[in-house]
């Protein structure tokens, strides 16, 4: 028996407990089998920047698993599973935006989605809406997404002071790499600072 012909794989059983995980190194210190994620045998999604998503199931309350190539049917679309997952954390995380200490903002979830938020567009849509500017993003980890309007530079490199200070003292650390949501485009592009 295949893998993904066990119960504990079957498509229909895990597909509503799926979600999107963004990354940078290809580790996790919470996922059961997040040691040692590699390339070669991990479904991985290019992201924006030097970004990727990988997928995961929530097997507990506090519990995720690492989707690997084995455990999915060999003609499986994984883009289609992306949007799946995706549509999974809509439903499932909620997403609340803070106010920071420098007068920036980030975005609280569970502790495990905060920087899958990079994957809902409707949420950097509307923040953009109400800041009416582009939006400078930062994910130093896997559980802190901060951002700022892009006018602010100010605000902006407290973020970036901020962002990399977490970055260093994370155990699940994602990226210093700066983003940018574009309010017009509603893209989420690598943030080039000569084009802003």
């Amino acid at each position: 028996m295949k893998k993904y012909e066990e119960e504990h794989y079957l498509m229909e059983n895990i597909k509503d407990k799926i979600y999107p995980w963004v990354k940078y190194e290809l580790r996790d210190s919470h996922a059961l089998n997040g040691k040692n994620i590699s390339q070669k045998d991990t479904p991985l999604i290019a992201f924006a920047g030097e970004l990727t998503v990988l997928l995961v199931i929530q097997r507990g309350e506090d519990a995720y698993e690492i989707i690997k190539d084995n455990m999915l049917p060999p003609d499986f679309d994984i883009e289609q599973l992306y949007y799946t997952a995706c549509e999974n954390l809509a439903r499932d995380i909620e997403f609340v935006v803070s106010n920071t200490w420098y007068g920036g903002f980030g975005i609280v979830a569970d502790g495990h989605h905060e920087a899958s938020s990079l994957c809902l567009q409707h949420i950097w849509n509307v923040c953009a809406e109400k800041l009416d500017d582009d939006l400078v993003l930062m994910v130093p980890s896997k559980d802190l997404v901060l951002f700022a309007p892009a006018k602010q530079e100010e605000v902006v490199g407290k973020m970036i002071d901020f962002g990399n200070e977490a970055y260093e003292r994370s155990q699940d650390r994602i990226s210093t790499e700066l983003l940018i949501f574009t309010k017009d485009g509603k893209e989420l592009l690598v943030y080039d600072k000569m084009q802003h």
